[in-house]
């Protein structure tokens, strides 16, 4: 006969507990969508909408420290496919990238054996994606190809280094934080090590600062921050402060260029590092609770701050435009202040319970996700409420009012237009404005108020020890009801239901008041789970034996009042047709119970010898009772059945017997007879019979001689499995008569169990130190798992899931479904079955993300939107398309009507699908795109930048590109943002230095008579004094005659040849030769500030000049930044030379798809030249969408591109005609 093994489909997979303090720090949420996260030397990847975790990779043998995903900044195609690539590090220092598709490690890497402290995926240049910056402790920065695991360079710094940040507006810059202070890097390079040792400089403490000195008045952060004037100092500070230096964590503002955040306990400072001052702090009120972490926002000039109570709050900086006008308008801006905005609950903090870590969603900036030490993860979602415009209120509460933005997916609202106001943190709010603008006015824009919502909770097993137990396994009887249940009792005596098809907590019930030690099935539904609590000085405990019906959650006391002062519990046993159940004690004779009725039917007499070993037969008479009791049924039937009923039935015999059934409620009234074997404490096996209430004594077999203690036993069909205290199993086959004795020499067998399933002998074995899987056929060991040598954990229990598969509860506070091998537990995340369908493009093949992507985008073969993949013409797969199906299904509705909106257009839907794929480079590209199509089309010339700033209060509010986009912004705009940034330093300002600076930087940007202020404030004892008088002087005379000017054009040209660039830049912007200077700087490759400067005082054409001779430098091959190069000619207007550099970078889909955009907008003059390329262009893209298999756009684009698309025009119609064809057979 072929064995017959049932099997439901069940993923290897881990359920994860609560984490190591080591976990603390791993944890990342990736442009891709998803969280990675550390649980032991487990990497969890959750998705954060669902709230489900769809991998778990087990490779690491330590715990794991840091998880990083790659960044998305480049352009994908086939050759670049969106892929999930992840990188975690371990304690022992191995790095390991993982390809989290398909659960396997695309690299490992080793060199160093101490924890890793930080590290981050290379994102700035156009060469390489693979690149990995790692910190080995102590003192070690080391590039790393994380596709190969080849080092390319090491670099070693005279500190320990605890983490880095690097400059978000310039990748030459690092910022690394050592033990004694920051280090600022600005050589860095992919291409070879840093060659300086950097420059350091030493943080004093804010503990040892005045602010602490004396009590802090109430007001808070506003004289906290005149008091911490300097904290960064060039000299080593003094042994007290050092043993300060509490710095927490230091990051670059995403938000604007040349600004870091120091976060301590108690504060935030925010620096301005072109001056090395604090130029803001956020402090603690004395009763407030802790800073732990925070995360500063790019889109919006906001921080997400995480305190140690789980409290996440939200702080925005204040506009500067405030409602109470300030006297003296160089005084409005005092200082750089952060408003709470909104704070969600905190939670309740134990000894096991606390907040570790926060991460924020680097796509919207709106929702965080919360890690907390016993493995919960809770989602955090900001959402923007309108409210009325309250003046009493706004002033009552001292802080400005926010205002929804003017534009929605790059595009300014019109009045009834759809928007989804909680897409992203930047259409929530609008700008923060600057110093001099107006609050809008505009009829769209409504003031609103921000408040967290918790979306998601994902819960972790509780702390570890516990019991497991599997539900009865699956037959063809109950295929219909069955669930894949795994009971879980915990230490706390809850019982946990975990649904193993998806991963989920089914239920958890409250059922005991002490730890759980045992559970067994009854049946489907229900369980007996038994707990002991803690013995008393005559070592009697109380016994808990719960019946517990699962669909309702009742639980009732088993024994009824018994339980209480007696021996322990030692085992529960149910038997084979889950009508018996034997209760076996520590130092009392068993107890017999019948389940259904829930009646004790015999406790054993006092001489009863002691059981070590118990287990029930699987053979039984239930065949020959249930031919009894149908005899006795259809005796019931006829007599209370009538006659003139009876004949009305004579068809249907089993009608009949139902309905008897029915009628006198007959219950199992026979039982069947049912078997068990035990052994005593000398081996002894003795053999009982349990019929009814009665127990007949059988046969009994003396003690094998090479078996020690028995300790537990399996039996199914014709085998018999013991196991000892020694290690030994001895196999019986009962039919042979015949037994076989083998020593496996690992100690203690602590459970045996068969696996389920007709005909499969397989037994699992649980020791001391791990498990084994043995073939009883056989007589062999199939796999094996041990502690300390495969894995980094203890097994604590073990059960069959399924007849292959396995579930081991471990020390780690975990429990891992296994396949029968043991071995690692990754899987392809295609192949388990989520309860909820997640939206991640990402999980798709490489064609079908870019297919999907093409189809969310550009439908224009229809006269409407579709969001059916079978209304297609889509060459794939049935298996693909339905896949595909699925992700457009997970869509939220707000953002599916959207999709189906026909005034949604062609420039906004790529924006919103660039944003749904998380591709960052995409992104950047269509907001910079969608700010400046709009502008030019509109015919607005970028405004020239007001001479001295004072024509900048009488402009309008209009939307403009955040400062995040620094350079890329409107000239107008950035240079209100430089003066308000330079007025800001000035109050600031608390030495020399500070002011020489300040003044230097009113210099250029024409700020002439402040600047001859501050360089009058010069002490007499300095020794610049003599040389900033004579400064001040020849500032205030200058004329613009002839000779002055060409005298200081020379002096300024021999400066900038000698060595002093700075000086002689200064000089010619103090004769209107700024356009000069950005030349000079570009010679002497300050690209950077030369941009700066043409931006702040060239007018458009001559800023344009110097902005397109940076263009030529990043196109250059050395250099290779054309994604920041493309962006900076959308910021001139130069659309058509984008599409030349995207058309030879082979972006064909971007290209195409611009292009259109750039013609509906009118921004391309369209002649015999023009045409040429966009005919290529379209061609191209007509290529590639015939690659992905959407054959109606390929055809489409290929007609547009006139002759060049013909050949390939031909081509299709032949395959459309050929498929059309066979479609008619």
């Amino acid at each position: 006969m072929i064995p017959f093994t049932v099997n439901i489909k069940l993923s290897p997979r881990t359920l994860t507990g609560a984490l190591n303090i080591q976990n603390k720090t791993a944890v990342d949420w990736g442009w891709q969508g998803l969280i990675a996260q550390g649980c032991h030397s487990v990497v969890l990847v959750i998705d954060p909408v669902t709230a489900q975790t769809i991998q778990a990779l087990e490779r690491h043998k330590a715990n794991v420290v840091k998880v990083k995903w790659a960044r998305e900044n480049y352009h994908h195609d086939t050759g670049s496919p969106y892929s999930l690539r992840l990188a975690s590090a371990d304690v022992s220092g191995k790095i390991i990238v993982w390809d989290v598709m398909a659960g396997t490690a695309r690299c490992e890497i080793q060199e160093y054996s101490k924890p890793i402290q930080d590290m981050e995926w290379m994102w700035n240049q156009d060469a390489s994606r693979d690149l990995l910056l790692a910190v080995h402790p102590p003192n070690y920065i080391v590039l790393w190809n994380a596709d190969t695991g080849t080092k390319l360079w090491k670099k070693s710094y005279a500190e320990n280094i605890l983490s880095f940040s690097f400059d978000p507006f310039d990748p030459s810059n690092l910022a690394l934080l050592t033990s004694e202070g920051i280090v600022f890097i600005s050589d860095f390079s992919h291409s070879k090590a840093p060659g300086s040792t950097g420059k350091k400089v030493y943080i004093s403490s804010p503990f040892s600062s005045p602010v602490h000195s004396k009590p802090t008045p109430t007001t808070g952060a506003k004289k906290a921050l005149n008091k911490v004037k300097v904290l960064i100092t060039n000299e080593k500070p003094s042994a007290e402060s050092v043993t300060l230096n509490d710095c927490l964590q230091l990051s670059y503002l995403p938000s604007k260029r040349n600004h870091m955040l120091l976060l301590y306990p108690r504060e935030i400072l925010i620096l301005d590092l072109e001056v090395s001052q604090t130029v803001g702090v956020v402090a603690i009120e004395r009763t407030g609770i802790p800073f732990i972490q925070v995360i500063p926002c790019r889109q919006r000039d906001t921080l997400f701050c995480l305190h140690e109570n789980g409290c996440i709050t939200l702080r925005v900086r204040r506009s500067n435009c405030s409602a109470v006008k300030e006297p003296d308008p160089d005084q409005s801006v005092q200082e750089l202040a952060y408003d709470l905005r909104c704070q969600c609950d905190a939670m309740r903090v134990t000894k096991t319970v606390r907040p570790y870590r926060m991460v924020c969603s680097p796509v919207s900036e709106n929702s965080a996700a919360l890690i907390i030490s016993d493995g919960r993860v809770m989602m955090w979602e900001l959402k923007a409420y309108a409210t009325r415009s309250d003046i009493q209120y706004r002033n009552s509460s001292g802080v400005s009012p926010l205002y929804s933005p003017v534009s929605f997916c790059g595009v300014p609202l019109r009045l009834h237009q759809r928007r989804i106001p909680d897409l992203s943190l930047d259409s929530m709010i609008g700008q923060s404005m600057i110093a001099g603008e107006e609050p809008p006015k505009a009829p769209l824009q409504q003031e609103v108020q921000l408040k967290f919502l918790l979306t998601g909770l994902l819960s972790g097993l509780p702390l570890p020890p516990f019991v497991i137990r599997m539900c009865p396994p699956l037959t063809t009887k109950n295929i219909n009801q069955y669930q894949p249940l795994l009971a879980v009792g915990t230490s706390n005596g809850s019982v946990l239901v975990y649904h193993l098809t998806s991963g989920l907590l089914h239920k958890e019930l409250s059922i005991h008041s002490c730890e759980v030690k045992g559970i067994e099935w009854a049946n489907l539904t229900s369980f007996l789970s038994f707990a002991t609590s803690t013995p008393n000085n005559q070592g009697l405990v109380r016994n808990e034996l719960q019946l517990v019906n699962l669909p309702t959650g009742r639980s009732l006391a088993f024994r009824g009042e018994l339980g209480n002062d007696e021996t322990p519990i030692e085992m529960i046993k149910v038997s084979h047709l889950k009508q018996y159940l034997v209760v076996v004690f520590k130092d009392k004779p068993l107890e017999l119970w019948d389940i259904r009725t829930c009646t004790l039917l015999r406790e054993m007499a006092k001489n009863f010898p002691v059981v070590t070993a118990l287990e029930w037969s699987p053979s039984h008479n239930l065949k020959s009772m249930k031919k009894k009791q149908l005899a006795a049924r259809e005796a019931i039937a006829r007599q209370t059945v009538s006659d003139t009923e009876v004949c009305s039935v004579e068809s249907s015999v089993i009608s009949l017997v139902q309905e008897a059934e029915s009628r006198s409620g007959l219950s199992q009234s026979i039982s069947a007879r049912e078997h068990f074997v035990f052994t005593d404490m000398d081996g002894q096996v003795y053999h009982l019979t349990v019929e009814g209430n009665s127990v007949k004594d059988g046969a009994r077999i003396p003690p094998d001689g090479s078996m020690g203690s028995i300790a537990c036993i399996a039996w199914k069909g014709d085998t018999l499995v013991l196991g000892d205290v020694d290690g030994n199993l001895n196999f019986w086959d009962l039919k042979a008569r015949l037994s076989r004795g083998i020593p496996t020499h690992r100690g203690w067998v602590k459970k045996i169990r068969f696996a389920p399933g007709k005909g499969n002998q397989k037994l699992l074995v649980m020791f001391n130190d791990g498990a084994e899987v043995w073939d009883t056929k056989e007589v062999q060991m199939v796999s094996s798992l041990r502690s300390g040598r495969n894995v980094n954990y203890k097994v604590l229990d073990v059960d069959w899931c399924t007849s292959d598969k396995v579930v081991l509860a471990s020390d780690d506070g975990c429990i891992r479904v296994l396949e029968m091998a043991m071995k690692s537990a990754s899987y392809r995340v295609d192949e388990q079955e989520l309860t909820d369908p997640v939206w991640c493009p990402y999980l798709l093949l490489p064609r079908a993300s870019l297919a999907l992507k093409a189809f969310l985008i550009h439908q224009p073969w229809n006269g409407s939107y579709t969001l059916d993949v079978a209304q297609i013409n889509y060459t794939e797969k049935e298996d693909i398309k339905s896949l595909i199906q699925e992700q457009l299904n997970s869509l939220s509705n707000d953002i599916k009507s959207i999709f189906l909106d026909p005034e949604f257009s062609l420039l906004q839907r790529s924006l919103l699908v660039s944003r749904l794929y998380g591709d960052e480079s995409d992104l950047q590209f269509w907001m910079v795109a969608a700010h400046y199509l709009h502008k030019f089309s509109q015919g607005e010339q970028l405004s020239e930048p007001a001479a001295a700033g004072a024509a900048a209060a009488q402009e309008k509010p209009e939307n403009h590109l955040d400062i995040c986009y620094d350079t890329l912004c409107e000239n107008a705009y950035f240079q209100k943002f430089q003066l308000e940034r330079v007025h800001l330093q000035e109050v600031k300002r608390s030495n020399y230095d500070h002011t020489k600076k300040c003044a230097d930087q009113l210099l250029l940007l024409g700020q002439t008579d402040r600047a001859v202020q501050l360089l009058l404030e010069t002490n007499a004892e300095n020794t610049s004094y003599y040389c900033d008088s004579l400064k001040a002087c020849l500032v205030t005379t200058i004329t613009s005659s002839g000779p002055s000017q060409s005298t200081i054009k020379l002096v300024a040209t021999n400066m900038i040849a000698n060595g002093k660039l700075a000086e002689g830049v200064q000089l010619l912007c103090l004769i209107d030769k700024a356009a000069d200077a950005c030349r000079y700087l570009q010679t002497y490759g300050e690209w950077n500030r030369a941009a700066w400067l043409a931006k702040v005082r060239l007018n458009s054409t001559e800023c344009s000049e110097v902005l397109k001779r940076w263009v030529d430098h990043l196109c250059s091959p050395q250099i290779n930044q054309k994604s920041k190069a493309i962006l900076v000619l959308l910021s001139l207007g130069c659309f058509l030379k984008v599409v030349e550099i995207l058309h030879s970078m082979r972006y064909f889909d971007r290209t195409a798809l611009f292009v259109e955009v750039c013609l509906k907008h009118g921004v391309i003059e369209v002649n015999d030249n023009t045409n040429k390329l966009i005919s290529s262009v379209f061609a191209d893209y007509a290529r590639t969408l015939k690659a992905l298999g959407l054959k109606q756009g390929a055809v489409l684009f290929a007609s547009k591109a006139g002759a060049g698309g013909t050949d390939l025009l031909n081509e299709l119609t032949e395959i459309r005609g050929a498929s059309g064809g066979e479609e008619e057979q």
